[in-house]
């Protein structure tokens, strides 16, 4: 992932929030064997200290990737938009000048995948993520050998992700000047389709933080 200067996370609080803030979801990406495509297997995850959890299907063909190289880059993404050239435009310039872009946020943790088997490790695992999903405990026990979820370890594999490096980018103009930047974060509350407010407070709180960007 290219990160220019400006696009950089600002310190490691930024992206802990932004990734706490619900976004939980990512795309799971393994080097296959030679002559074969990555694959890539986007899941729920959760989060452990140092570590990311994840389950998977016994069949899912990322195993035997896994297995051939568990060096792994798992990649989070979210509150993006497109912006039109109009919107960009300098001052002064014909708006058809302008140059479209798009915004949004992106945290890629590299990691070593570590498999997990163990059938109580599994119901572990399990127990992790319904904690942060169900919060409130509307679900049956998560046990070997016990209804409902006993049977259905046997068909899942878990995965420990170790997090050995991370690269957060958020991508919302801050080189720009912070009349620039304000007027596209108000195109985009207008707008308000897709993820447009959600990508317009991060450029305001980017605003905020940064102010007029300083080399």
């Amino acid at each position: 992932m290219f990160i220019q200067p400006w696009d950089a996370g600002l310190d490691e609080a930024e992206w802990r929030t932004w990734i706490a803030d619900g976004h939980d979801f990512g795309l799971l990406s393994v080097n296959g064997p030679p002559g074969r495509a990555p694959v890539a297997v986007p899941t729920h995850f959760t989060g452990a200290p140092g570590h990311l959890l994840v389950h998977l299907a016994r069949p899912n063909p990322v195993w035997q990737a896994i297995e051939h190289n568990p060096k792994v880059l798992f990649t989070v993404f979210g509150d993006y938009a497109f912006i039109p050239g109009p919107w960009r435009a300098e001052a002064g310039a014909p708006p058809t000048d302008g140059v479209p872009t798009s915004y949004y946020t992106a945290v890629q943790f590299t990691c070593r995948a570590h498999v997990v088997d163990d059938p109580e490790a599994k119901a572990e695992l399990l127990r992790s993520q319904l904690a942060h999903f169900q919060p409130d405990g509307d679900h049956g026990p998560v046990a070997v050998g016990r209804p409902p979820y006993g049977r259905m370890l046997s068909g899942i594999r878990g995965l420990r992700l170790e997090v050995t490096d991370v690269r957060a980018k958020f991508k919302y103009d801050d080189h720009k000047p912070v009349e620039h930047r304000a007027a596209v974060a108000d195109h985009l509350t207008a707008r308000g389709r897709g993820l447009d407010l959600p990508a317009a407070e991060q450029q305001r709180r980017r605003l905020d933080r940064v102010g007029p960007w300083k080399p």
